[in-house]
């Protein structure tokens, strides 16, 4: 773990977050799988890191209770109510579309579900690829609007005439120690 990275987790140590590095994706996988017991529900929001990594069948397959609104086959309807519900679940997974070396996370999202789930699960687990680093919240909120949102919009076929950005989450600490933890990963995943 090189200096910057290190300087980072120190940062967020003093704010209630803890960091956590890891090598490479099974190293990640195996820490979710570590921290989440069986027993847990599990919210997420739609990423292309969760995907990449393919930790949410891990968690269907091995008993969890996963509120997945991007289930093939189900329904608009029934992806909204798994929205809601895994907002308010034992634990939330997402990743962040830019991080700041300063220490703040900025996320988008268009209907909010995603901002509902982090502000509002009993515990959080940010997961990020090194690549989402940048200097400060400046840089990281342009990554975030002028990076990630262009390719989320390709990714998920979106009406390029319908916003995206609806609305904007910043978070500079968390007040409950233990609640939110953020995986850091040394490859590039997601955008």
């Amino acid at each position: 773990m090189d200096k910057k990275i290190e300087n980072l987790f120190e940062l967020w140590q003093k704010k209630n977050i803890q960091g956590i590095f890891c090598r490479d994706k099974n190293e990640a996988v195996q820490k979710i799988l570590e921290l989440i017991p069986v027993s847990a529900s599990i919210g997420l929001s739609g990423s292309a890191t969760l995907s990449e990594l393919e930790v949410i069948d891990r968690l269907e397959g091995r008993g969890n209770q996963v509120f997945n609104q991007a289930k093939p086959g189900i329904s608009k309807e029934e992806g909204w109510k798994l929205r809601q519900q895994g907002a308010v679940a034992d634990y939330y997974l997402t990743s962040a579309n830019a991080v700041s070396l300063n220490g703040e996370l900025v996320f988008l999202s268009a209907w909010g579900h995603r901002i509902s789930g982090i502000a509002n699960a009993k515990n959080v687990i940010v997961i990020c690829g090194v690549n989402k680093l940048v200097s400060d919240l400046d840089a990281a909120i342009k990554r975030a609007k002028e990076y990630a949102t262009p390719l989320n919009y390709k990714r998920l076929n979106w009406d390029a005439q319908r916003p995206m950005i609806c609305q904007t989450l910043v978070i500079e600490a968390e007040a409950t120690p233990e609640r939110l933890k953020v995986i850091l990963i040394d490859e590039k995943l997601g955008f």
